[in-house]
């Protein structure tokens, strides 16, 4: 008997990992044939999000609408791109600049694509504007600002663009937005009250356009963290609210979110939620056991106000 496990065991363990293999290869194979010809339009493809969202969909044979509020940035993705992709099976992508946070120039930039592709298969919001501070100390302009970039700019575009999907009764809009969009956070006020608001609409979105056969998602990652920067542990461990929070503020990197945002499309999924257990439990506690949330939340607030920060 122990002889026979010693070699089936190597066997299963190999037939195991062909298969993986194979439902890589072939989830590969579907996400490109998913957007291939499709006309995507990425709202932020200078972020770190928005690079390797581009790479993905580039990839797979996508006609790419790359936005972004500067032009350097957007020619050297456009280069990295081109430099890469096989000119048989790839398109060359359009570069537009955008910046959500101007809401009046947003139906231009809609006019524009318009009039270049005639249509817009996929919408992908992905692009935000983050502040950190106390509430009192974040001036009613900022406010407005953030509120600009997360929800008036997003859905001033997608305004724009929906008539089109609702004729040809085909498309689907993805919004990128954050934890915070169900889960506030001390000291973000702004950017959570813009999530929350996203979200809000979206989801009401998803409901009415339901019956054109176009969809809305919805992708809420904790954060999407940078390339290089991973989080120290530092004196994180000093308590029980500061481990809650660093396991709530660990990021997810992009190319994570990008791969699950072509899954997304791929799927047609309405909602995903990207985050670790901690988050996860944070918002069934927030359901059920507000009081208790609340108060660990405010302990923590009150501890970081009366601890100096490190240098």
């Amino acid at each position: 008997m122990g002889v026979t496990a010693v070699f089936i065991l190597p066997l299963l363990l190999l037939g195991i990992s062909g298969l993986l293999f194979i439902y890589q290869e072939v989830s590969r194979l579907w996400s490109k044939s998913a957007v291939q010809n499709k006309v995507v339009v990425l709202t932020d493809a200078i972020s770190g999000l928005g690079k390797e969202c581009a790479r993905v969909f580039h990839a797979g044979g996508a006609r790419l609408v790359l936005c972004g509020k500067n032009w350097e940035r957007l020619e050297t993705l456009y280069d990295a791109l081109i430099s890469v992709a096989d000119p048989s099976k790839t398109f060359t992508p359009k570069l537009v600049l955008l910046d959500l946070s101007d809401v009046s120039c947003v139906p231009d930039v809609a006019k524009e694509v318009l009039d270049c592709y005639g249509c817009v298969d996929i919408l992908i919001n992905n692009a935000s504007m983050k502040v950190k501070g106390p509430a009192h100390k974040i001036s009613l302009e900022l406010d407005k600002k953030i509120m600009d970039a997360n929800y008036f700019g997003p859905i001033t575009l997608t305004k724009a663009l929906l008539p089109d999907m609702i004729s040809r009764r085909t498309g689907q809009i993805v919004l990128v937005n954050n934890i915070q969009g169900k889960l506030g956070i001390p000291f973000r006020t702004a950017y959570a009250a813009s999530k929350h608001a996203a979200l809000g609409f979206f989801d009401c979105l998803r409901a009415e356009v339901e019956e054109y056969d176009v969809v809305v998602s919805t992708v809420s990652p904790t954060f999407v963290r940078s390339y290089h920067i991973d989080p120290g542990q530092g004196n994180w461990e000093a308590s029980m609210w500061k481990f809650f929070f660093r396991k709530l503020t660990y990021g997810v990197h992009p190319v994570d979110v990008a791969e699950e945002v072509m899954r997304t499309v791929r799927r047609k999924k309405q909602e995903v939620f990207m985050a670790n257990p901690i988050p996860k439990a944070a918002m069934y506690i927030r359901t059920f056991f507000p009081e208790f949330f609340f108060a660990v939340v405010a302990c923590g607030v009150k501890e970081k106000l009366n601890v100096p920060e490190e240098s």
